[in-house]
């Protein structure tokens, strides 16, 4: 999804030279294919949005795989981009890296000042490991490497599939086909009041490239819309979107997560990015985007 963002606002700013691959043609993990890859193509400038991603289900299932995957991409990538002498590396990881009780709105500050929220620490502790890599290379070889920690995404490309997608996906999904086989209502997990906050990926695209055009980007960023909403509020927007008409509860027998989880994008804002797309503008876009993917078997849910 991030990746693809990324290059569609590339490829409308008249940028040619992009190298991509897909995990399809190019395994992180592996140590040789980062390196082989790396000196094949030695690019100036790395956007790196590789990711094993999902929600509380997948993070809670299966630490391991989050841990070990989301490690090895960063290492493995890191150092393969040193060694090819890339001029810039931009990591992206995630506002889950901070405090499962930080204060908020979280500042980039409160990185590593308590503990992390239990269900999702595993891929947590590895972008930790992502951006403190690119910090030190920074550091010890000067290297332009730095990361930006975006906020939930949403938006073309997201991950659909009904138990391991991401809180928003995983909503729309689940009204659409309830408004379909004419459900009475509809269970969301948890209580309904942790409060998140949503960026659409077009938004996030929108601000790599400012990053990538500052001449001295902080080590670490985020990059969000400021703006944050309940789990269940959420849930009567997307349901009002997808057109459902029947009610909506809740399951408290299902864990929360981190209870609130608004990032400061105070340092962003002071490099001259904010973002441009509503929440509301955005749930429309991205339903209209699922019902497209559907229709031309093309939804992703994995």
């Amino acid at each position: 999804m991030v990746g693809s963002a990324v290059v569609r606002l590339l490829r409308s700013r008249g940028y040619e030279r992009l190298v991509v691959a897909d995990r399809s043609q190019l395994d992180l993990t592996c140590q040789n294919s980062a390196d082989q890859f790396f000196a094949r193509h030695r690019p100036d400038v790395v956007v790196f949005a590789a990711a094993k991603v999902g929600g509380i289900h997948a993070n809670n299932t299966y630490p391991a795989d989050f841990i070990y995957q989301n490690l090895m991409m960063a290492a493995n990538s890191v150092h393969a981009a040193y060694k090819a002498q890339t001029k810039r590396f931009l990591f992206l990881g995630s506002t889950c890296i901070y405090p499962r009780l930080a204060p908020q709105p979280i500042r980039e500050t409160a990185l590593l000042t308590s503990e992390l929220e239990p269900t999702n620490e595993a891929y947590a502790l590895a972008k930790i490991a992502g951006l403190k890599l690119c910090q030190f290379y920074r550091r010890q070889y000067g290297v332009l490497f730095h990361s930006a920690m975006p906020t939930n995404l949403y938006g073309p490309g997201d991950n659909y599939h009904p138990e391991n997608s991401h809180v928003l996906p995983a909503l729309i999904r689940r009204f659409h086909e309830a408004r379909e086989n004419g459900l009475p209502s509809v269970r969301i997990w948890g209580t309904g009041t942790p409060l998140r906050e949503f960026l659409h990926v077009d938004d996030l695209a929108g601000g790599i490239l400012h990053l990538l055009k500052t001449e001295d980007p902080p080590d670490l960023v985020n990059i969000g819309s400021g703006q944050e909403v309940s789990i269940l509020e959420l849930a009567g927007l997307v349901s009002r979107v997808v057109g459902y008409e029947g009610t909506i509860e809740t399951d408290p027998s299902k864990p929360d997560g981190t209870p609130r989880k608004l990032s400061d994008i105070g340092l962003i804002r002071s490099l001259g990015w904010s973002p441009q797309i509503s929440l509301a503008d955005g749930l429309r876009s991205a339903y209209a985007e699922f019902l497209k993917e559907v229709q031309h078997q093309t939804l992703r849910a994995v």
